[in-house]
């Protein structure tokens, strides 16, 4: 990423993250043959990109949005537990295997895109120094 100025690596970092999390919600709506309709998909993402919010507020993410640790880390566990804990008081219904999917998929999504980023700033480094 050292071609990107400080600024958009947040705003694409911050977009990703709101990427995946419509993604997590579109593919889990598809998977129970909700379809789609815009009402619903923000109804079932609200929660999420409510806990995704929070996570970037509350870890300051802006700092450093592509650290898998802390700043990832933190981001995802906030997404999960916020967004379960809304969907849960706004009645929409959480059991445990949609927690644990919920969790799995998002620290698929979440850290994934981060890991593959540290994974080619570092090949890119890497390449840099030896040329």
């Amino acid at each position: 990423m050292s071609s990107a100025t400080p600024g958009s690596s947040r705003v694409l970092s911050i977009v990703l993250d709101v990427v995946f999390v419509m993604a997590f919600v579109l593919i889990g709506r598809s998977s129970h043959s909700e379809g789609f309709s815009i009402v619903g998909t923000l109804n079932t993402a609200w929660p999420f990109l409510a806990g995704l919010l929070v996570g970037w507020l509350m870890m300051r993410a802006w700092t450093s949005p592509r650290r898998v640790v802390w700043t990832g880390v933190g981001i995802w566990l906030s997404t999960v537990v916020v967004g379960l804990v809304l969907r849960a008081v706004s009645g929409q219904g959480v059991q445990l295997s949609f927690a644990i999917v919920t969790a799995v998929v998002l620290a698929i999504f979440l850290l994934g895109w981060r890991g593959v980023s540290a994974v080619m700033a570092r090949r890119r480094s890497g390449a840099g120094a030896s040329a």
